[in-house]
């Protein structure tokens, strides 16, 4: 019973490996039997495990699924390997057959047509098998059976080893050795011994080497590693070689291109070639010494080619070379003269575009400039309000506050000096008031957050730089809203206020607090500290406490500086 279950866990342990390697490439047939391989393994461990002939001989039907399918699914597969088309009807004769064959293994114990009689149990070591065994007339169809699937298959395997050089050879070798494996534990294993089943051991040796031979095919499967459709059809040719530099295959389009790659044979090196060994093996040992030299020219039939080499990677690993090979003969100048002034195009496009963009932001922040002018309670608050938000940020990244990049700090920085242009619209009765606004005062100033949202819509529309209108318009928007949701103009609450907005907020409230208004005097850094800290979780984003009190002494060292 530890042979039956080390053998039954060592299929479970092949599924496992089979599906992390699992390609799409993958033939459907190899899945089948990587699939029946733990049921057959697992009928054998409830063989063993019986304690009456009857749960015995269902574990024995569980078994016979080897011979009737497993070899099946074997042989589809090596046909599929070796380009040897079977007929759809041949296939499906075959599968019919053998499914009218498996049916009739669960009549075993009911009807002599498989077993004659009823076997009997017997133990031996703990474990149970099946005993005093007389076959009928279908065990011996189905023994023809898998005689006939063993030799269509070696047959094929034969006739592909000496008349198809585009079948690799290591791979069919493996997959004989798999197959005679199988054969063998199925009837010379009980020559061995009548009460130890060899076959457990042999499908999984089976299944190990289908396993490799499966990895291995994905190196000889060149359009694996691009789309089908561009491999076959297009007008770049593929050709693969491994480390060792043997041939694994080309597409249609490079054989069109280099005839001479008909003459290669799949898995040998590609120096025992003259032409190859004069050609190809330069290219590969220079980029081997160095992956720069990987863009080749040949002139072959009046044509010129350009070959451009490349590692050839399956996931992580690297397993040898892939040439892309694009006929240039009549396009290479043309695409040259493109190349150039597509580069020269865009290099202006951009700088022009750099320079709409300078001339657009100070356009904006003059407009903002404008609106602190009328604001006599706001001298210097942009300027200041822009330094501190660099600062607040600066600790945020220290921090790796979640959500930030170099980008987004950028744009914010950028946008922070426009977060009270909507003031524009204020009159300047109420804007320029030296005292407290008055409750309706008051509700006229809070409408500039609202317009200064829609103020920037307008400018910014149609911009090339959709984050930074986005992040501009945000902070216009929403730099009044508070984390409880008690602020304006929408009473966004927590995280739904956007994290531009939670930042400039801080920033624009410390600022008010320790500067110099015309209803006020400025505060001291210690009252400032105090009500910034008691507002985290209220006014403000508790999670920007932290960044906060890094940033402190550097804002403070800030303020001191300058006049506020």
């Amino acid at each position: 019973m530890v042979y039956y279950y080390s053998m039954f866990g060592v299929s479970l342990l092949l599924v496992i490996i089979y599906a992390w390697i699992f390609h799409k490439h993958f033939d459907a047939n190899l899945t089948i039997m990587t699939t029946l391989v733990p049921i057959i393994n697992l009928g054998f461990v409830l063989m063993g495990n019986a304690t009456s002939i009857d749960a015995a001989l269902a574990a024995l039907r569980l078994t016979y699924l080897g011979g009737c399918f497993l070899l099946v699914a074997a042989m589809f597969l090596i046909f599929n390997i070796c380009g040897v088309a079977l007929p759809k009807w041949a296939r499906t004769s075959i599968i019919v057959f053998s499914c009218a064959v498996y049916a009739t293994t669960l009549t075993i114990g009911f009807n002599d047509i498989f077993y004659v009689g009823t076997p009997e149990l017997a133990w031996s070591n703990g474990a149970a098998y099946i005993t005093n065994k007389h076959y009928g007339f279908m065990h011996t169809v189905f023994y023809v059976m898998v005689g006939i699937y063993y030799a269509m298959t070696i047959g094929v395997i034969i006739y592909s080893f000496f008349r198809k050089k585009q079948v690799p050879m290591s791979i069919l070798i493996l997959i004989s050795l798999s197959v005679t494996i199988a054969v063998i534990g199925f009837f010379g294993g009980r020559l061995i011994t009548h009460e130890i089943e060899l076959l457990p051991a042999t499908y999984n040796l089976g299944m190990i080497i289908y396993l490799i031979v499966a990895t291995r095919l994905r190196l000889y499967n060149v359009s694996d590693s691009v789309v089908d459709s561009l491999v076959q059809k297009g007008d770049t040719g593929f050709v693969s070689f491994d480390r060792q530099m043997r041939y694994l295959g080309s597409n249609e389009t490079a054989k069109r291109m280099w005839p001479e790659l008909e003459h290669l044979s799949i898995d040998r090196s590609i120096k025992r070639n003259p032409w190859a060994n004069e050609t190809i093996v330069p290219w590969i040992e220079a980029f081997v010494k160095d992956e720069t030299q990987g863009t080749q020219t040949l002139e072959l039939q009046g044509a010129v080619y350009l070959v451009r080499i490349n590692r050839l990677n399956l996931g992580r690993l690297y397993h040898g070379y892939q040439f892309l090979i694009t006929d240039d003969t009549a396009n290479q100048e043309h695409i040259r003269l493109i190349h150039n002034y597509n580069a020269q195009l865009e290099e202006e496009v951009k700088e022009k575009t750099r320079h709409v963009i300078a001339m657009r932001d100070k356009l904006v922040l003059g407009m903002a400039t404008m609106v602190e002018g009328r604001d006599n309670s706001t001298g210097g608050h942009i300027k200041r309000t822009s330094d501190a938000i660099a600062i607040l940020i600066d600790e945020l990244k220290k921090q790796n506050y979640p959500g930030l990049d170099e980008k987004f700090c950028d744009l914010l920085i950028r946008a922070a000096p426009m977060h009270d242009i909507g003031k524009i619209t204020v009159d300047d009765a109420i804007l320029r008031k030296p005292g407290r606004f008055t409750t309706e005062e008051y509700e006229v100033m809070k409408t500039h957050s609202a317009e200064g949202a829609r103020i920037l819509t307008q400018i910014l529309d149609g911009t090339d730089e959709p984050d930074f209108q986005r992040i501009a318009i945000n902070v216009a928007h929403y730099h009044h809203e508070k984390w409880d949701g008690t602020g304006y103009p929408v009473g966004l609450k927590g995280e739904d206020i956007p994290l531009e907005s939670r930042i400039m907020a801080v920033v624009d409230v410390y600022d008010a607090l320790v500067s110099k208004r015309a209803y006020k005097q400025s505060m001291s850094y210690e009252k400032a500290h105090e009500i910034i800290v008691e507002g985290m979780g209220h006014h403000f984003d508790p999670s920007l406490k932290e960044a906060f009190l890094s940033a402190e002494p550097r804002l403070q060292a800030y303020y001191d500086s300058v006049d506020h």
